[in-house]
């Protein structure tokens, strides 16, 4: 548009349009209106229906970008004055977070509050909407932006129930333990964000039995420090049995926190005069803030005390060996269930916050020790199989879980009583391999170039939309480093953005002359792509008067031959042709 003469703020609306003019060379055509007007936040103008600045605001206009409330509310309303509850909880479950979430409190207390007050209990104008959700406003945009950690619909989980035909045994050295049916099966996982996803048999309580250990010993590193800590217990895996009566090769000290003799060292070193569940934080108890309350945990203590021959013959060694001790098997029959647990192992994930309540539980240095020792003693002895197989920090435990860790981005608790000859769980172990070859979650995963894997936290077609907007800007910026690099990686230099233009476009709107020259030559792209008006490069330099890049386009046009597109299928050889023009 015309630059307006003696308007207030004459400068910078002289840089405004100036940047509006560099903006059209990007892309041409039709104007498009989004309604009668349209406010430009750099300078307060305002666009009237005929695409021509006005900057007379009123007061009333002084407010026209709506609010994250309003935007949240269009956004589920999709074109409706009222949204129902159910609509609203429906689009809220399907972001991954719940409605239990205590960071979403607030939100869910005004809405019970302000339904008992409408009409017809179920719907919601703009107005109560906005009041309902204004508390946690931050957190919602957040989910429905999809800007959380794992961006899809609902955070990867999946297992196919399969049967694995051999070594299905629920573990019945402790009678509490062999009276869970071994059809049961369940996994949860919690992201860092707080994201929830959950199949099966969930709401089951079980014992952690080992899988606490993990848990303890990031309890005793956080009160204690690493190096008091490991006075009295090893780092090395033992190449032993879980529960063997042998320490080190100094016999000192146990060889590390994951077998039981290292187990029951550190649970001597934590606080337990004033009850075991005390020395667990309080937002290490996932929802509700505990991790048990039922009388079947003192049964299963019970059952566990009068068959741990093993474990109080492991205590005396230690006393004869005289290696600090306190034999107790309390904090194994602490019972939870999988969702309950997949907190704990995002806690973990998350560098020693707890996702749900936002609350420090562990140090950084615990968390990392912890995370260390677990991927390379947490599995018996599968650990070396499991670290090569799935390359993720894990624990498990004879009732049959496994506390599953992915560093930065979620926790998983798996259960199913039966197990195999190690004493791990199958279903757990099958659905931790499927996992890793579903997702690039492995620890050695390239995340570049792996494509035949999942990558839950990055969000459907965004790296072809990165693509498209880093091969535009280098051609708008004149930057031929940067399309030699994208040309090297097989990158398709012919990719259109939503108006089909390409970077030949760009680059011949702005006259990069060498850019232009670099495209057709090195990249032998086709000269005479058309955009969605019709236009092709040399229309548009011949628009902008950029007659070097006339001159250029029309040599090319001469002698160029079509050929077919290439696609998919064609990487290799367009990566050959893009390093042959290159040389």
């Amino acid at each position: 548009p015309p630059e307006p003469r003696g308007a207030p703020g004459e400068k910078a609306t002289t840089r405004l349009v100036g940047q509006a003019k560099g903006t059209m060379k990007m892309r041409r055509g039709p104007p498009v209106h989004q309604g009668p007007c349209l406010r430009m936040p750099a300078t307060g103008a305002v666009l009237s229906a005929g695409g021509l600045p006005s900057y007379h605001v009123t007061p009333e206009q002084a407010g026209l970008l709506p609010s994250l409330e309003d935007l949240l509310f269009y956004t589920i309303a999709e074109g409706q004055e009222k949204i129902t509850v159910h609509k609203f909880i429906t689009a809220l479950k399907s972001t991954g977070l719940r409605t239990g979430d205590p960071r979403l409190k607030e939100c869910m207390d005004m809405l019970r509050t302000t339904l008992q007050s409408t009409t017809d209990g179920v719907t919601l104008d703009k107005v109560l909407f906005k009041k309902c959700v204004q508390s946690n406003i931050v957190l919602l945009t957040q989910a429905f932006r999809k800007k959380l950690s794992s961006p899809t619909s609902r955070p990867s989980l999946s297992h196919n129930r399969r049967t694995v035909a051999k070594c299905q045994e629920v573990a019945d050295y402790i009678p509490q333990l062999a009276k869970f049916s071994p059809d049961l099966w369940a996994a949860s996982l919690c992201t860092v964000d707080g994201q929830r996803h959950s199949i099966g048999d969930t709401k089951v309580p079980f014992c952690l039995q080992s899988c606490v250990k993990p848990l303890k010993y990031a309890i005793a590193v956080n009160d204690l420090g690493t190096e008091y800590v490991h006075r009295y217990v090893g780092k090395e895996p033992s190449g032993l049995r879980f529960n063997k009566l042998f320490l080190n090769e100094d016999g000192k000290c146990p060889h590390n926190p994951m077998v039981n003799a290292g187990a029951i060292v550190i649970t001597s070193l934590i606080k337990v005069n004033v009850g075991y569940f005390c020395a667990v934080p309080q937002s290490l108890r996932g929802e509700g803030g505990r991790l048990t309350s039922s009388t079947s945990s003192r049964f299963r203590f019970q059952s566990e005390r009068e068959t741990g021959d093993r474990n109080f013959a492991i205590g005396y060694y230690l006393k004869e060996k005289k290696v600090r001790h306190r034999h107790d098997g309390g904090l194994c029959s602490i019972e939870v269930t999988c969702e309950s647990a997949s907190v704990m192992a995002a806690t973990l994930a998350n560098g020693g916050f707890c996702p749900i309540t936002g609350e420090r539980v562990l140090s950084p240095e615990a968390v990392r020790n912890t995370l260390s020792l677990m991927h390379s003693c947490g599995m018996y002895d599968f650990s070396g199989q499991f670290a090569f197989h799935v390359g993720l920090p894990a624990k498990s435990g004879v009732a049959g879980g496994i506390l599953l860790v992915v560093p930065n981005v979620m926790g998983i608790m798996c259960w199913s009583p039966p197990l195999d000859k190690l004493g791990n769980s199958v279903r757990g172990i099958q659905f931790c391999t499927d996992l890793v070859s579903l997702c690039n979650f492995h620890n050695y995963d390239n995340l570049r170039h792996f494509a035949k894997k999942l990558d839950p936290r990055r969000e459907g077609g965004d790296q072809r939309v990165k693509s498209v907007i880093n091969l535009l800007f280098a051609a708008y910026t004149g930057d031929v480093s940067a399309l030699r690099r994208f040309a090297l990686s097989a990158m398709d230099m012919e990719q259109r953005d939503y108006d089909s233009r390409t970077a030949l476009h760009v680059a011949a709107a702005e006259g990069h002359g060498e850019v232009v020259r670099f495209l057709l030559e090195a990249c032998k792209v086709n000269p005479v792509p058309k955009d969605r008006w019709g236009n092709t490069p040399l229309d548009e330099a011949i628009h902008f008067g950029h007659h070097d890049v006339v001159q250029i386009l029309q040599d090319h046009h001469n002698k160029y031959v079509p050929h077919e597109s290439p696609s998919s299928e064609k990487q290799s050889e367009t990566a050959e042709k893009n390093l042959d023009g290159l040389l």
